[in-house]
Parts: C-alpha cells; sequence; structure tokens
C-alpha cells in the first residue's frame, strides 16, 4: 500500500502524486455509492492509500480524512455540495481591480466559507496596473479593514515583478488555493510565479465584460518554489454551503465577541432588543459593508 495527494482530478481517472512519482488511479464503485451528499467523493488536495495493479496504474482503497476543504453549491442541476480543494494550508480569493470589477460580495461569501471549513485566508487583488486614483482608496481601505480581521490583502499585477516575489514568498512551501471568477488573472499569476507551466490564458468577454473560462477541472500543481497551488475552474457566484442562519455571525471575526452581549440565543442581530452586534455596528466598531453583507448572506439562507 502506497500513500500519496491527489492532485489532479478529471471524471474517472485521478493523479496521485507520492513525492517520488505520479500515479494514474481508480476509485472503486463502492466509495461513489456511499458519498450521497458530494458530487465528487475525492477531491484535489486528498491524501489517499492505494495498491499498484498489474498494469501500473493505481487502485484507491482509502481516503484520509480531510483536515479541511473548501465546498460551494453543486451546479448543473445536481443535488448537494461540490467539494473545490482540500488539506489547504490557506486559499485566496482573487479579484481583479478592473475587467472585470472587485466583486466585495463575492469575497465575504469566500471568507465566511473558509471560517466554516477552517481554512486560513487571505485575498489578492490582481491588475493593479489597471488602477485609477479612487481605485487606490479603496484597496487601502480595504487592506485597513480586511487586515485588521486576520485576512492579508495581497495588491499584484503580472507587470509589477516585486508584487509577484512578494506573493510567491507568500505561498513557498505551501498547500494554496486560488478561487475566483474567470477573467480575474488566476492562471496569469501562476504563470507568473512558475514561467515553466504556460498555462492558457483567457480573455475578457466583450459581451459580457466576464472572464471566459480556461481552467476546467481542479488540479493541484507542484511549484518550483516548494508546496503546491491549487487552480479552480472560474466561479461566477460563490454560494455558502450547509450554514444555518442562526450560526452565520460565528464565521464573521468581528461578531464573535459582540455577540456574547446578546440578550437572546437566538439573536439574528437584524431587530432585536439589547443585542451586541447591532450595538458595536451603531458605534462603529463594525464595518458598514461588512455587516450589510451579513444582512445579505442571512436573507439568502432563509430562503
Amino acid at each position: 500500500m502506497q500513500t500519496g495527494r491527489v492532485i489532479e482530478s478529471t471524471g474517472s481517472w485521478y493523479k496521485v502524486d507520492t513525492g517520488n512519482e505520479i500515479i494514474n488511479s481508480r476509485l472503486p464503485g463502492k466509495f461513489r455509492l456511499n458519498e450521497k451528499e458530494v458530487t465528487n467523493p475525492i477531491t484535489v488536495g486528498d491524501i489517499v492509500d492505494f495498491v499498484i495493479n498489474d498494469d501500473g496504474s493505481g487502485n484507491i482503497r482509502n481516503i484520509h480524512e480531510r483536515d479541511n476543504y473548501i465546498t460551494r453549491q453543486a451546479t448543473h442541476g445536481k443535488r448537494g455540495e461540490h467539494i473545490l480543494v482540500s488539506n489547504l494550508d490557506q486559499a485566496f480569493v482573487v479579484q481583479s481591480i478592473r475587467k472585470p470589477k472587485l466583486n466585495e460580495g463575492f469575497i465575504n461569501r469566500f471568507l465566511v466559507t473558509c471560517e466554516a471549513y477552517e481554512v486560513p485566508a487571505g485575498i489578492i487583488i490582481n491588475k493593479m496596473d489597471l488602477a485609477k486614483e479612487s481605485d487606490l482608496e479603496f484597496v487601502e481601505e480595504m487592506q485597513h479593514i480586511y487586515s485588521s480581521l486576520g485576512y492579508p490583502v495581497i495588491t499584484c499585477s503580472i507587470e509589477d515583478k516585486n508584487s509577484i516575489e512578494e506573493l510567491k514568498t507568500n505561498l513557498t512551501d505551501k498547500v494554496s488555493a486560488f478561487i475566483g471568477p474567470s477573467g480575474v488573472g488566476k492562471t496569469s499569476i501562476l504563470n507568473a510565479i512558475d514561467p515553466e507551466y504556460d498555462y492558457k490564458v483567457g480573455g475578457i468577454s466583450s459581451f459580457s465584460n466576464k472572464g471566459k473560462h480556461t481552467t476546467t477541472f481542479a488540479r493541484l500543481i507542484p511549484l518550483s518554489i516548494g508546496g503546491y497551488l491549487a487552480d479552480t475552474p472560474g466561479i461566477r457566484e460563490f454560494g455558502l454551503v450547509n450554514i444555518e442562519d442562526w450560526e452565520l455571525s460565528l464565521y464573521f471575526p468581528e461578531m464573535i465577541k459582540p455577540r456574547e452581549e446578546c440578550k437572546f440565543n437566538t439573536c439574528t442581530h437584524v431587530h432585536e432588543p439589547n443585542c451586541g452586534v447591532i450595538q458595536a455596528f451603531e458605534a462603529g466598531e463594525i464595518d458598514a459593508n461588512r455587516y450589510h453583507a451579513y444582512i445579505n448572506m442571512l436573507e439568502s439562507l432563509k430562503n
């Protein structure tokens, strides 16, 4: 029996990296039957045990328990959830300052998911070479707000070698993931970090001003600086999965302490009297955009 990390999933086959070689492996049907609530019983990042068949391929016998993972609602009419990547040291939500424009709602939903599934998270704002003066003020404010909550905000541009070097420092010897919409430059950043890969880069649709999909499946790419980087398909919307409305505030770090002052255990922090979160918001201790993001997510969970 050998052990390795799944670095690519293309349907019925999985590429497993043992550290010395990569083995194309299959998964027995029983695992598919047991995992009813997810669309993929194995995801990139999973640690698996396998045996080698006579033809040199692998047969997966065991999937190790995950330390953490990032999940999203299943798409294309499928029920349940789809796990994007597992066993991460960190995950970054990638947005571009322009073309397409930054989506703060996407960022906040991503951060909530990372909190819920115990994934250390950060924010990458790409294409800073396109930024205007007003954008710079906005980014500075974002850096202040999110950094104070424990989420590093890294600005970069593939035109700026220094920013790429800073990003490489953050990725070295770690298992990381880039999550974001198509067109924000996830693959371009990867190519700048490791030019030898030279993955295909998509453009921006002139019709919708949104990115075109280039990455069609998740893959975990070994980096020359050490560690891995998960490159994932572009996601236009990031829906919350398996999070109840009553627990949502637990995944907003700035609400943890104030909610202890709430009069009611079932407080939703919207209209209740003697609510510690509302008092903190009114006192300016909770950023208005973050509070309104919480309200919007709360409403979406009730629908």
